[in-house]
């Protein structure tokens, strides 16, 4: 391996710090928090990263560590949780704040050491820790404060920690700190290609597949296109792509899925109508997670049905990436779940297809690099994500043929002004919900009582963190006039202008 092993301990960041790793070129992997020391020393790693997680080292149920992994010779970075973690073993002591730090804090470097080399010393960083160091362990110094120890360093073990996130964007100097540590602490080497990944699940795929036949559900979206192209290009026509209607798709999805993959791409793709068993499981639910799980099952039933027209059908291949994973449960540890995904969440147990996720050690904009090295054009890999479960949870509250209907022309006439105004490619995620409130409003002198649709736009760069998008006021009101003129059951559009976190980027 010689790249860099993250041991989980339950951040919901874990898997952004082996993103920006992997931006620079090292190769990284996460592990659960628990792995044998044995099992993590065989993959001989050039440095360890603790990661921050929700729980408290004094706690009964605390997430440990065998100690002897300070022993190993391998340098050390502790982030949040992990430094707390480092003090309460190596004999300081973490004692509960009187108030938490959540979100931007102030660091001030008190002394440089090599993770810290170079950076300002005052600088913002992102916080998320209730309890504090108290005292730091033998042979450490305290190398930066923030009202609170925020950093701290034995630099003759190599063993270094920060209270704060450095993986995340809102820490200003994080990835000069990362880098630090990558390159002049670990002596890492610049090992990781997108392209190397390529092959090497390309020949995992024809491995783990050999002779037996692939379904995989077609949605028309960046992930399973990667996902199709990908192993498409691994067994040719031994993959035969589902396109299921689930009656929650985007306006004239269909079609368009249909002329692209199958047309364009030579790859095998039937179109299924399951429109009215999915609207008829769906009635009468308004619960977001029941209808995900709902949803996600009626995916498979319909998959199980179509495998059975397929001789040595075996695989059931999703593209499942990165953020899915780790909103649903712990990618390799324990972190806490958010909501669940429909490919991760939403599984029968009884399921008879094995599932293949070849996308899923990869982030988003990692798919789009993907898709673009196996030749998909532009236009597709930038499309903005679209979440599985479709139009049944950006229609807040039950579901039903009237309102995807009232949802498709909205949503289709934001998408048009996006890519007329050329702003489409400089937002990241861009769609209309359809909200469970009506209000009164007036049309050609009649009194109006209609449906409020909501507009949502956000920047991100990894989808686990994210920022409403400024666009024009002009453009607003172009969106909101045609969306109230042009689509029957609305009368009202507001913007959602939230953050992520607080606010997730869907409504449900």
């Amino acid at each position: 391996m010689e790249g860099i092993v993250i041991l989980d301990f339950g951040s919901q960041y874990n898997q952004l710090i082996a993103r920006r790793i992997r931006d620079f070129g090292v190769y990284s992997e996460v592990l659960s928090f628990d792995t044998p020391i044995s099992e993590i020393l065989e993959k001989k790693p050039v440095g360890i990263i603790l990661s921050g997680g929700p729980n408290s080292v004094n706690s009964e149920n605390a997430f440990l560590l065998d100690k002897k992994i300070f022993d190993a010779g391998i340098p050390i970075l502790g982030i949040c949780y992990g430094m707390q973690l480092i003090t309460h073993l190596l004999g300081g002591t973490v004692k509960k704040g009187k108030k938490g730090e959540y979100g931007k804090s102030y660091f001030e470097v008190l002394r440089s050491n090599p993770v810290l080399s170079g950076i300002s010393r005052k600088s913002t960083v992102w916080m998320s820790h209730f309890d504090e160091v108290e005292n730091v362990p033998e042979g450490f110094q305290i190398s930066g404060k923030s009202g609170v120890v925020a950093a701290m360093a034995n630099e003759s073990k190599n063993i270094f920690a920060v209270q704060f996130h450095p993986e995340v964007s809102h820490t200003e100097e994080g990835n000069r700190m990362l880098e630090n540590f990558v390159f002049e602490v670990c002596k890492a080497e610049r090992n990781w290609k997108l392209t190397n990944y390529i092959e090497k699940t390309i020949s995992e795929i024809r491995e783990k597949v050999g002779k037996s036949k692939v379904i995989l559900g077609l949605s028309g979206g960046v992930d399973s296109s990667v996902a199709a192209v990908l192993i498409h290009k691994a067994i040719g026509n031994q993959l035969n792509c589902i396109y299921v209607d689930t009656g929650l798709l985007r306006k004239n999805e269909g079609k368009k899925v249909m002329e692209n993959y199958g047309k364009h791409f030579q790859i095998n793709v039937k179109m299924v109508d399951a429109s009215e068993r999915f609207l008829s499981k769906l009635k009468g639910i308004s619960d977001p997670e029941t209808k995900r799980k709902i949803i996600g099952n009626m995916f498979i039933e319909v998959f199980d049905e179509e495998s059975k027209k397929f001789d040595d059908a075996e695989f059931l291949a999703q593209g499942t990436i990165y953020p899915d994973v780790i909103e649903s449960q712990s990618v390799k540890g324990p972190s806490a779940v958010i909501k669940s995904h429909h490919n991760v969440g939403g599984l029968p147990k009884n399921m008879k297809l094995k599932l293949l996720e070849p996308l899923r050690e990869l982030f988003k904009d990692e798919v789009r690099k993907a898709g673009e090295e196996l030749g998909i054009s532009h236009h597709l890999v930038y499309r903005h994500p679209f979440p599985g479960p479709g139009l049944g949870i950006r229609i807040l509250g039950e579901v039903d043929a009237e309102k995807v209907k009232i949802l498709q022309e909205a949503d289709d006439i934001f998408i048009e002004e996006l890519y007329k105004n050329n702003l489409y490619d400089k937002v990241s995620q861009a769609f209309v919900v359809l909200l469970p409130v009506k209000s009164v409003g007036v049309m050609g002198d009649e009194r109006t009582y209609e449906y409020t649709a909501a507009i949502r736009s956000a920047n991100t760069v990894d989808f686990m963190t994210a920022t409403w998008s400024r666009l024009p006021y002009d453009f607003l009101e172009t969106v909101s006039n045609r969306i109230i003129n042009e689509v029957r059951g609305i009368n009202r559009v507001v913007y959602d202008i939230s953050n992520k976190p607080p606010a997730t980027i869907e409504w449900e």
